[in-house]
Order: structure tokens, then C-alpha cells, then sequence
């Protein structure tokens, strides 16, 4: 193990000798003149030789301390162009964002050059997975978790809650040419169906759908249904409403886009609550500016509801 004088007092011998003055060492360290004198003291008793000749003035290095000087000069300036190197590359390392992959695919990427006009000395790495990233761990900066709570022992913030529509294209109701005044309509089409990776006894599906309607609409009862295409993505049950395959219940956040341009539409106004969708970070992150940025752009988005592009 290596035996070291305590660094308070290379410090003080350090910017003595640079600067050729214990009052100049002690403005630059913030203490006293009595202080970097007393330091130095410390590491003359350690290295059991003066350092300094401090009479007659002005103040000069003994053969001692001529020796100590460069090698101390050396090492404290490879210390503060490594810690330099490395705030800097942090600084320009992409912000790592982690997000579902349909929410990542419909709603966040098209709208990234909204954050790159706004902030183009941030660069973003966004990694789309259904996959809880341990945060903690370093496996993402930050975090867009969809749930029905908040994640415990992370800070956390609500940007936004969904409900769930059965949406299609609005030229499949046009061309079976079956118009839905009612929910027992829609089981003239094929129904689009995905997993749900939480197995939630409660999420918005096509069951928990026709069960719900069923209380409203009697002829409901005793249905035989006919399922369409199942899939276990739900990105790939959203690619195949586009692509006029069928109906599906999808959440008004994830196909915002489509909805308003009129390229989906709601086949029927009953809906489901959905979940939350969370921005997640640790606590005192080294890169809290750049969450907090990234966190004020997509609630802004969010609410003023900004053009994308495809």
C-alpha cells in the first residue's frame, strides 16, 4: 500500500512552489497564508527535509523541494486532465433513453427532430425494449415506463395516462361496407389481437372490451366470437390495423399521430383505461440536466401535440 503525506499539504506545497508565494498558494486554495505555511511544515516533518528557503526573499525552493516540486507539478496535472477527459466525454455521450418498443417506434422517434432543433448538443440513444433496464446499474440514463403506479425507489414523474379505442382504418369500415351503430358490430370484423407481456387480469383487451360493452349492449350476450390475427408484439398488431387487416384496441398515446391525421379512426367511442406512462431516473444522477431537458421537451410535445415526421 502506498504511504502518502496527507494531500492537503502536497497541495499547499504544490501551489507554493508554482506560484512562488505561500499569500498567492493561499488565494488560490482559499485559506490562509498561516494554513499553507503550517501544511508545508507537515510535509517537511514527513519528508524530514525543508522544502523551502524562506529568508532571505523572495521565497526559493531548497534542492529538497526542487526535487519534490516537478514530479507533484506532473501528477496533479495528469489528475485534472483525466477528470477534464472524462467530464467532457460524458457531456458529449448520448443521453440513453429506454422506452416500449411501440411507444418508441409510433410516437417517440418521429418526433426526435423536434428535440434536435431544440437541443442539438444532446445527442439521444434510444433503446426500444419491452425489457425492465436496470437503471441503477447504468443500463439507461432514463427510463418511459408504462404502468399503473409509479416505479417505487426511483424518481419518477407522470407525463401522461392512455385509454384504449377499437381503431381501424377508416377504408375497412368503408369497403365491407357494414357500418358500426353499435358494439355487436364490430364482431363482423376481424379483431386484432396482441399479448400482454404483465399478464394484468385487468389490461385493455379485446375480452375486457366485449365484456365491458356487453353491459351496454345486450345483443352481446351468449356471442360467439371470431378472432382475427394474434400477435405478440404489439407493435406488429398496430402494423397490421395499418395495413387494413382488421380492428384493434390500441392506446390513443401510441397511435396519436395516425387518429389526428385521420389515417385511423375510432370504430366505436366505447374505451378502456390504460396506464401510465412514467419518465424514470435514480436518484442524483450525474446527467440530471440533460433528464430534466429531455423531461421538459416531452411533456411540452405531449401537451401541445407537435408535428412529426415519417
Amino acid at each position: 500500500m502506498r504511504k502518502l503525506p496527507p494531500l492537503r499539504s502536497l497541495r499547499a506545497f504544490e501551489a507554493a512552489a508554482r506560484h512562488g508565494s505561500f499569500q498567492a498558494a493561499a488565494a488560490e486554495l482559499g485559506v490562509t497564508p498561516t494554513a499553507i505555511s503550517h501544511q508545508i511544515r507537515v510535509l517537511e516533518d514527513t519528508c524530514g527535509q525543508k522544502l523551502f528557503r524562506r529568508r532571505p526573499r523572495p521565497l526559493s525552493l531548497t534542492s529538497a523541494g526542487a526535487q519534490l516540486f516537478p514530479a507533484l507539478r506532473n501528477g496533479f496535472d495528469a489528475l485534472a486532465s483525466a477528470v477534464a477527459s472524462i467530464a467532457t466525454s460524458d457531456h458529449q455521450a448520448p443521453l440513453r433513453v429506454t422506452s416500449p418498443n411501440a411507444f418508441a417506434s409510433r410516437w417517440l422517434v418521429p418526433r426526435l427532430p423536434g428535440w434536435r432543433t431544440l437541443h442539438p448538443g444532446i445527442a439521444l440513444e434510444i433503446i426500444g425494449t419491452d425489457a425492465v433496464l436496470d437503471l441503477r446499474a447504468g443500463d439507461s440514463d432514463i427510463a418511459i415506463r408504462y404502468a399503473r403506479t409509479a416505479p417505487p425507489d426511483l424518481v419518477a414523474q407522470e407525463i401522461c395516462r392512455d385509454t384504449f379505442f377499437p381503431v381501424c382504418r377508416p377504408e375497412l369500415l368503408a369497403t365491407e361496407g357494414w357500418p358500426v351503430r353499435r358494439a355487436a358490430d364490430l364482431l363482423r370484423y376481424p379483431l386484432i389481437h396482441f399479448d400482454w407481456m404483465n399478464r394484468d387480469p385487468e389490461a385493455p383487451t379485446w375480452r375486457k372490451w366485449l365484456a365491458t360493452a356487453g353491459m351496454i349492449d345486450p345483443t352481446l350476450t351468449n356471442r360467439s366470437e371470431t378472432w382475427g390475427p394474434s400477435f405478440r408484439e404489439e407493435l406488429h398488431a398496430i402494423d397490421a390495423v395499418m395495413a387494413g387487416q382488421g380492428i384493434a384496441i390500441c392506446s390513443d398515446v401510441v397511435v396519436s399521430h395516425e387518429l389526428r391525421s385521420g389515417t385511423l379512426v375510432k370504430a366505436h367511442p366505447l374505451y378502456l383505461p390504460g396506464y401510465g406512462f412514467y419518465l424514470v431516473c435514480a436518484a442524483h444522477h450525474p446527467r440530471q440536466a440533460c433528464i430534466d431537458a429531455f423531461a421538459g421537451w416531452i411533456r411540452s410535445t405531449m401537451l401541445n401535440g407537435d408535428p412529426i415526421q415519417r
